[in-house]
């Protein structure tokens, strides 16, 4: 059920009958509104009641005389802009602004004042008939009557242009008074402040700056131009913050950037003798930073700065890498690139803001010219050799830490990675071996930032190698518990049982032996053969080391530290005084390469001469004959002998080493090219080529040649087939 309720209330309704008003009522109150809108002009308002007027405007508009009344106020208040115009006009030189000022702020008030009369109207009659409001209007007029006037506009633009190159040119001018009139052009709406002001002004800054550029280019060196530069870009922030439409800041330093950086980039980036390059090797941060944030603003500016520092760093780096002087020594050579590096961080971090874009750039400019030199794998390694033998003796762990990763960086842009790891074993071996790593820790944590950085993979025989010596620790305590009554007066014997596989041990022709070492080495034969089933011992005579005691004329005594081969030449002296180099090499039968260095390092090293030789001179002939050195002296009693050597390999050793890294990578493609096939079943040449570079190019760049020759290997042992009717296509057998 719905129930109406009965709505009851007052109607008000229009009189019936109309108004009689006095036919000279809309003239006459008009006359009392114009002759107050005069006073207003006139600055004689004080006198005038408000109230009154607002009843009269209110009434007029009430009785349908709007039109009257708008008309009126348009013809009033032009006749007193056309007064104020010729005032204005009239002004002479700096008081023109001045003039226009104080005519716009009394413009306003009264403006103001007359709004406030005319409110209802404004209210009511301005909506309804669609014209503009009494503020609009007052602005409108200003604009078309003032502003716009034939003797103001042009005078009104290049004044106010004057002004600010004034400003330019280093006088102080009147920022308050330039602020109020531009104010006054944004007020009167934008086209007007950016058709009176903010065009004009951008075309006579562009022909400005255009013309400091050309100027500043031919007289000052690139740090100089950038300083200049960088000033003018900033005064020109703080005119817009201080007195002009914020809308106009990028617009106005687009012209200064354009004017002053985008025409002239590339003259000063490579600008002689002060361009980039300049700053580069002279560490100007300062410098390189005020260019960085310079060309970051214009177009294609950063790209030009790291093109240069890039074709710089590769230049440089080329003269570094293939320099015969700066290869002689490994160790200085990769202390130079750590310097480069560094270097250029520290530009990168200080002036380029650390851009990751500049730094990518760094990185595959290091990887290509690292990579020019094929030795750079083994000396980075030699590198660490020498900082973890020696370099690193007394250093924090924190700084150890540091030196390790830059060893790891430069590890990362090498492309050949197994290379560098056939060398750091051999190296590593040594240090185990002869016992002179720095410390364990700073050894088992770069094998552990190698894991990180390529897997257990490339590491795993590392560790094995640190696994041996522990296990020959073990192995000594338990050879001389049960053999140690047999060994009392017999030399006392060190052995480290390397497994094969772990080691880079060679195939090396053993030497003969003194018989007092051999007697003992053949007991921990027995001993270890004992204790262990299925294994076979291969002495390495070639890398171990000995202590032996030695006594010089007038009962001088010392202890030299040597190789094996080295001792086993010494020993030799014990039953001679005399003997040729063909004596020595027979009774020895140590190989001629090893043996001749063996006899340099004895007899030719100053402070180590154990041995003399006839004819003296450096090196090693087959026609010398050999002393024991009576007259030794040292005033050390324990004396390290070592070998003569290059730190670097010989070409021949060389050679060699790579022959290993290439027959190591064989198996790699081929399980690389196995693995791709198997998930793909079917695939052309190029695309499998493709692929296997992918999958290996964090150990090695593969030959595209090799490849082919491992695909056809696999086709030859039935891994793969060519396609019958496509012969670039290959097709896994299961």
């Amino acid at each position: 059920m719905s129930s109406q309720k009965k709505r009851s209330g007052i109607q008000i309704e229009a009189f019936k009958h109309r108004v009689v008003v006095d036919p000279k009522y809309a003239e006459k109150t008009w006359k009392v509104l114009e002759h107050a809108i005069h006073e207003i002009y006139n600055r004689n308002a004080s006198g005038l009641s408000f109230e009154e007027l607002y009843r009269n405007a209110y009434n007029m508009v009430l009785h349908k005389f709007g039109d009257k009344l708008y008309a009126g106020l348009v013809s009033t208040m032009t006749l007193h802009l056309k007064e104020i115009a010729a005032s204005v006009e009239a002004s002479q030189g700096s008081l023109f602004l001045e003039e226009l000022n104080k005519k716009w702020m009394e413009h306003n008030k009264a403006l103001q004042m007359i709004r406030d009369i005319l409110m209802y109207m404004d209210r009511t009659y301005i909506p309804s008939t669609h014209k503009t409001p009494v503020h609009e209007l007052g602005l409108n007029l200003w604009r078309d009557n003032i502003i716009h006037s034939s003797n103001i506009q042009t005078r009104l633009k290049d004044t106010l242009q004057e002004i600010v190159q004034k400003e330019r040119g280093g006088e102080v001018i009147n920022r308050g008074l330039m602020r109020n009139i531009v104010k006054m052009l944004m007020d009167l709406g934008p086209s007007v402040y950016q058709h009176d002001f903010e065009k004009p002004f951008l075309d006579v800054s562009a022909n400005f700056y255009r013309g400091e550029s050309q100027q500043y280019i031919e007289c000052c060196d690139c740090g100089d131009y950038l300083k200049k530069a960088e000033k003018r870009l900033n005064e020109e922030i703080e005119r817009v913050s201080q007195y002009l439409d914020a809308k106009s800041e990028v617009k106005i330093t687009n012209v200064v950037e354009k004017e002053m950086i985008q025409s002239q980039m590339n003259r000063l980036a490579h600008m002689e003798n002060s361009g980039l390059v300049n700053m580069i090797v002279d560490d100007k941060y300062e410098d390189m930073g005020r260019m960085y944030n310079l060309f970051r603003r214009v177009p294609n500016g950063l790209t030009l700065i790291k093109d240069v520092m890039t074709s710089h760093i590769r230049e440089t780096g080329k003269q570094l890498v293939t320099d015969p002087e700066k290869l002689k020594d490994p160790v200085d050579f990769v202390q130079r690139l750590l310097d480069e590096k560094d270097k250029h961080d520290k530009i990168i971090n200080l002036a380029f803001n650390n851009d990751k874009t500049f730094q990518n750039a760094l990185n595959s400019s290091f990887e290509y010219f690292i990579n020019l030199n094929t030795r750079s794998p083994e000396f980075i390694s030699l590198f660490v050799d020498d900082k973890l033998r020696k370099g690193l003796k007394g250093v924090s762990e924190e700084d150890v830490e540091i030196v390790l990763d830059k060893v790891m960086m430069l590890f990362r842009y090498l492309q050949e990675k197994d290379v560098f790891e056939k060398y750091y074993k051999q190296h590593l071996a040594k240090r185990l071996l002869s016992g002179k790593s720095v410390s364990e820790d700073a050894e088992r944590s770069l094998i552990l930032k190698l894991k990180t950085e390529c897997g257990y993979q490339f590491t795993s025989k590392l560790e094995g190698m640190f696994t041996d010596m522990k296990t020959s620790e073990d192995t000594m305590k338990g050879f001389y518990e049960a053999m140690g009554h047999l060994l009392a007066d017999g030399p006392t014997l060190s052995v480290h049982v390397l497994t094969t596989g772990s080691w880079p041990t060679q195939s090396t022709t053993t030497c003969n032996l003194p018989p007092e070492i051999l007697s003992v080495c053949d007991k921990f034969k027995k001993y270890y053969l004992g204790t262990h089933n299925g294994r076979r011992l291969t002495w390495q005579t070639n890398m171990g080391s000995a202590d032996i005691k030695a006594t010089f004329s007038k009962g001088v005594k010392h202890e030299l530290n040597v190789s094996t081969y080295q001792m086993c030449v010494l020993m030799q002296f014990n039953d001679a005084d005399r003997l040729s180099y063909r004596e020595i090499e027979q009774a020895v039968e140590i190989p001629r390469v090893e043996l001749k260095r063996c006899l340099q390092s004895l007899a030719c090293a100053k402070g180590k001469n154990v041995l003399r030789k006839e004819p003296m001179s450096k090196d090693i002939s087959e026609n010398d004959v050999f002393f024991f050195n009576e007259k030794f002296s040292s005033k050390f009693y324990k004396v390290k002998i070592g070998m003569v050597a290059a730190q670097k390999e010989s070409e021949p050793e060389k050679q060699e080493t790579r022959q290993r890294v290439e027959e190591d990578r064989k198996p790699q493609i081929e399980a690389a090219i196995v693995r791709i096939m198997k998930a793909r079943r079917v695939l052309d040449h190029n695309n499998i080529v493709a692929e296997v570079t992918k999958q290996l190019q964090s150990r090695f760049m593969p030959n595209p040649i090799v490849i082919k020759k491992r695909i056809e290997s696999l086709i030859e042992r039935e891994f793969l087939e060519r396609d019958k009717e496509d012969r670039k296509l290959y097709r896994y057998l299961a």
